[in-house]
């Protein structure tokens, strides 16, 4: 069945406010950052404080702000282009979309390795199995797509669970820390003193730049717009409701974590599973035992949700571009029965394999994770740097306020930008500098080549 090229593509309206939640929730918490702040010990619960007001509450404002003003399909691609026009749009959507090729991977290590404590003690050792860590990472990356392409009908629910796999098990592990706490104290001291990092390497100083990562995602429900009721209502609210979630399970979570384990004992890419079975071993309570596994199922369902989440807010963005005709028409095909665009989430799916396959080729699973993550923040903040200065452009309210909004977001993505280019401790740094330099150059390389076409 043809698309009718004198006609623009419909997508149907199925999110609510309890949907676009949920979804905000999904994408934006990664469990797998707890483990990443714990590496600081106490301070990181001040770090997570600074990412908060410095980058997640400007980009709240910034995000509430350009939905209201044009609350349709493509999100930052429309905002941007309203802002400066269809060749700023296209580079900032095309940067966008990229990053998530490498996001997936990345996701996909840690719930891969979160997923080797399903099976209890005798199967952790298969987070350092690359086959096992790649094999488990596309079939969960596939099955996103799939459910998908059936539509967000379908797909949003794989979504909702991802979003009760975000707090269900973040609410788990915080009453167990509680438990833990009363019963035999914490395996960290929390002092004053404490609150501040011991020591301010290039290690600390990368990682800063993750949690300001952490933080990042409200954007993404924007670019269903057209697929939600009442977008404009539903997106400021959501954004409210979600926030507060978010930065609830930050903070509650790291200091779980800190009550469970040392920070220098933390697994970077599987640490919650990891302290939840040190809680359960703590506590020996023999009916806790299967809560390891427990969290561990709930995690990968999480993060698997959280690659849905991704998947269907990216794929809009090519699709918007295929109406513009910013890129091929085909982009902005919609499948006759599910009414999804389908070409978008092949390509993504097809493309997010070949990354999961490199990102792993050559590494350890440990740093072919710091890799992916490094490349990630940078392709993705470059569009963030679009999405502060369109607010500053559009804003409707020209006070003080909103402009000093507006440049705390554009600088502490201009930081977090920089503090990714900083290598951590890995086993071949200069392997990880090619791996993230040259990714990021080549592929914001790309985009700026395609977009004089537009």
């Amino acid at each position: 069945m043809a698309t009718d090229p004198t006609v623009e593509p419909r997508l149907p309206r199925v999110m609510r406010l309890r949907d676009v939640v949920l979804f905000n929730l999904t994408a934006i918490v990664g469990l797998r950052w707890l483990t990443t702040a714990a590496q600081f010990g106490p301070a990181s619960l001040l770090l997570w404080v600074l990412a908060m007001v410095i980058f997640f509450l400007p980009s709240a404002v910034a995000v509430r702000e350009l939905s209201d003003i044009d609350p349709r399909a493509g999100g930052i691609y429309r905002w941007v282009s309203r802002a400066f026009g269809p060749r700023h749009g296209f580079v900032a959507g095309w940067g966008y979309w990229v990053n998530n090729l490498l996001y997936f991977p990345s996701l996909h290590v840690a719930t891969a390795a979160m997923a080797a404590y399903i099976g209890g003690p005798g199967t952790v050792h298969l987070q350092d199995n690359s086959y096992f860590v790649g094999g488990v990472s596309l079939a969960g990356l596939w099955i996103a797509v799939w459910l998908n392409l059936v539509g967000l009908r379908v797909g949003k629910w794989l979504q909702n669970l991802g979003g009760y796999g975000a707090w269900v098990p973040a609410l788990i592990f915080v009453l167990l820390a509680a438990w833990s706490l009363v019963e035999r104290g914490s395996a960290t001291r929390f002092t004053t003193g404490h609150l501040l990092p011991a020591r301010f390497d290039f290690q600390l100083i990368n990682f800063f730049a993750t949690m300001t990562f952490a933080f990042a995602g409200l954007e993404l429900a924007p670019s269903l717009g057209d697929e939600i009721h009442d977008p404009a209502a539903t997106l400021r609210r959501g954004v409210v409701v979600s926030g507060i979630a978010i930065v609830a399970i930050y903070v509650l979570g790291t200091t779980a974590t800190l009550v469970a384990l040392p920070a220098q004992q933390v697994n970077i890419t599987n640490g919650m599973p990891q302290a939840t079975a040190a809680l359960v071993a703590g506590l020996g309570q023999a009916a806790l035992q299967p809560l390891a596994a427990v969290v561990a199922v709930l995690l990968v369902v999480g993060n698997v949700g959280g690659v849905g989440a991704w998947l269907a807010g990216v794929a809009r963005l090519p699709f918007a571009a295929g109406v513009d005709r910013a890129l091929p028409a085909a982009f902005a095909r919609v499948h006759p029965r599910w009414q999804t665009p389908y070409v978008a989430l092949l390509v993504q799916g097809v493309l997010a394999t070949l990354f999961v396959v490199a990102g792993l080729a050559g590494a350890t699973v440990r740093d072919a994770y710091v890799a992916l993550t490094s490349t990630t923040i940078i392709l993705f903040f470059v569009p963030y740097l679009y999405i502060f200065a369109a607010y500053l452009r559009l804003r409707r309210e020209r006070t003080t306020w909103t402009a000093v909004v507006g440049w705390v977001g554009v600088a502490a993505v201009a930081l977090s930008i920089g503090l990714s280019l900083v290598p951590p401790a890995v086993e071949h740094p200069w392997v990880f500098e090619a791996k993230v330099l040259g990714g990021t150059v080549v592929f914001l390389g790309i985009g700026v080549a395609l977009s004089p076409r537009v």
